[in-house]
């Protein structure tokens, strides 16, 4: 194996082929969303090995990644493992401020293409907005020849007054002016001139009104009632790029497309201003009309790219129905595949094992363990000059257990308690709170403590029980999709350690690493309760405990090596010194056995039934 090889982009034949095909057409009549749980290439796909060839001849591809305006720590590129809704959310003027400036700049180049012109802006923006008001206020004339006149005629003056106050300077960057490949002649330049300051007088109408309708928006706020125009409003001036941008594309000549990585935060999107709507209407607002235009008269193509799992099911629902978008799932490596790709050149066989069996073939995984292995870094921490590879691997799972999935987990625990808040408010409705349920009885006394320990027990229990099913919960296997309902579920989701996958419909942890943190994450959980807890905790588990075994379609892993079938939870708890040695020793293990010693080293200490009795 090569000391110190560079980790390199491999290719994926099959997606790149798809997304591929996707982009050459001019207009098509759907989105296509690339969704997937995090770590598995997406940006990664986009970005080193399509956006080059997207932006050659013809075509080009306007790039807008929404995460890029949330307040990390500067970190790699390639992202951090945190879901960004656990991040804090960014302004969503500032993602508005991203999206239009992409698509403004893309227009620029459509009018120097000279594809977009002055008359094609005049239709659409005459077509959706009523232009006689705000282009008498662009003339700022009061004179009755103004009122008598079309609005065709008022565009034309104003694109006259509006081409005074665009500097030489503006004009010239748009056309490129001074640049030796620019051979425009003068009717050509005065064309395109044109072109551009009717661009800038097109938003200049959009603002305006939205202007108008400040108050309005202002009002829909405050007291929550919901208004289809107000909220388009908001997102008019970039569905009239979009919708320009697609009128002009041409094959072989000019092909505008539109990638948008990580869309879901802009659903978690702040808002800083009162004039505008929130972000989940902006958000559900942009898509729609995105599919809209698609299915009317053809759109560019829109690619979304996300790693939220809410598009991957519930999207499709809420948007209309199953096929509404393109939907291409992405999963990362096979185990052959990993395989194929990394042994011999950056990990041998022996160090391949113990990655397929502790942490999967997750692309993110190895490239991280990789550097890992290549620094020094681990040394430093473990003083042990003879480190082995399963030692890198454990600091690697410690890593994961402290940074990712830890303060995950604190942040579910946060969303439990307050829906055991929203419980005892009279917020949830009774569907929820159905009998049998196991999140059915919340504290029902205002005491935050109880409420604590409430969303503590809830999500130990979910654990266990999504332990016990394999880690795959089948979630439309009887068509009730009741998983959906736990509050425990939809905690996990949020904050990204768990996918709820499309094709096979299963709900899983996002890697196999992840989900050796969550059994961790357990087992520490469990050695912290004390004996009452403890039984609370046994009790629950026997009487209102969850059991998704009957969602369960795979069947339980067997361990060959040891000679029986182990359980799950054994299986990842097996520390991996001992994996070598063929012993099932494990942290559960030893937890009743420092029970046992306890209970003999004093005998008088009350046993958990006798106390339960009493």
């Amino acid at each position: 194996m090569a000391e110190k090889k560079a980790w390199r982009i491999f290719p994926r034949p099959l997606l790149e082929t798809i997304l591929n095909n996707h982009a050459q057409h001019h207009r098509v009549p759907q989105p296509l969303l690339l969704h997937g749980p995090r770590g598995v290439g997406k940006t990664t796909l986009i970005l080193q090995r399509l956006l080059p060839d997207w932006n050659k001849g013809p075509h080009l591809t306007g790039y807008v990644d929404f995460a890029e305006q949330m307040k990390v720590d500067p970190g790699p590129s390639h992202g951090p493992w945190a879901s960004w809704s656990t991040c804090p959310p960014p302004r969503l003027s500032d993602c508005r401020k991203t999206l239009e400036h992409c698509l403004e700049s893309m227009a620029e180049k459509g009018v120097r293409a000279g594809t977009i012109s002055s008359q094609q802006i005049f239709t659409i923006l005459n077509k959706w907005h009523g232009l006689t008001t705000a282009l008498r206020q662009v003339l700022q004339s009061k004179s009755r020849a103004t009122d008598r006149a079309s609005p065709a005629a008022l565009w034309e003056r104003a694109v006259l007054a509006m081409s005074g106050q665009c500097t030489a300077a503006e004009v010239g960057r748009i056309l490129g002016f001074g640049e030796k490949k620019n051979g425009l002649s003068v009717e050509e330049a005065s064309y395109m001139k044109e072109s551009v300051v009717a661009l800038k007088l097109a938003k200049k109408v959009i603002e305006l009104q939205q202007g108008w309708r400040a108050n309005a928006i202002s009002h829909m706020n405050h007291t929550g009632v919901f208004s289809r125009t107000l909220t388009h409003s908001c997102t008019d001036w970039p569905c009239l790029l979009l919708e320009l941008l697609s009128q002009a594309a041409e094959i072989d000549h000019f092909q505008p497309k539109l990638v948008i990585n990580n869309i879901e935060v802009l659903k978690h999107a702040m808002v800083n201003n009162k004039l505008s709507v929130g972000g989940p209407l902006y958000h559900d607002s942009l898509i729609w009309r995105i599919i809209a235009l698609g299915a009317n008269e053809r759109c560019l193509p829109v690619i979304l790219v996300t790693s939220d799992s809410y598009y991957s099911y519930e999207a499709f629902l809420e948007f209309g129905y199953m096929e509404i978008f393109i939907s291409r799932e992405t999963f990362g490596w096979t185990p052959q595949e990993a395989k194929m790709h990394v042994v011999t050149d950056y990990f041998s066989l022996s160090e391949w094992k113990v990655i397929a069996e502790v942490l999967g073939p997750n692309p993110r995984h190895l490239f991280e363990l990789y550097a890992l292995k290549q620094s020094n870094y681990h040394l430093k921490q473990t003083e042990d000059k003879a480190s082995t590879f399963e030692d890198i691997v454990d600091a690697y799972i410690a890593y994961l257990q402290i940074t990712v999935v830890n303060p995950a987990m604190d942040i579910a625990l946060e969303l439990l308690h307050k829906f055991a808040i929203d419980v005892h408010n009279g917020k949830i409705s009774e569907d929820r709170l159905r009998f049998g349920a196991a999140w059915r009885h919340p504290p029902q006394i205002d005491d935050p403590k109880l409420h604590k320990e409430w969303a503590k027990l809830q999500l130990m229990d979910f654990v266990q029980s999504f332990a016990n099913t394999g880690f795959a919960v089948n979630y439309r296997s009887d068509y009730s999709e009741e998983i959906f309902d736990d509050p425990s579920v939809v905690a996990l989701s949020q904050v990204g350690l768990l996918y709820a996958q499309r094709d096979p419909p299963f709900i899983r942890p996002i890697s196999k690493g992840i989900q050796r943190c969550l059994v961790r994450w357990l087992v520490q959980q469990r050695m912290q309760l004390n004996s009452h807890d403890l039984i609370h905790f046994v009790w629950h588990r026997l009487i209102r405990g969850r059991h998704y075994r009957h969602l369960m379609h795979l069947r339980p892993l067997s361990c060959q090596r040891l000679g029986s079938p182990v359980t799950l939870i054994t299986w990842h708890l097996r520390p991996l010194s001992c994996q070598r040695l063929g012993s099932p020793v494990t942290l559960i293990t030893w937890m009743q056995e420092k029970e046992q010693q306890l209970k003999e080293r004093n005998p008088s200490t009350t046993t958990p039934r006798t106390k339960m009795l009493t």
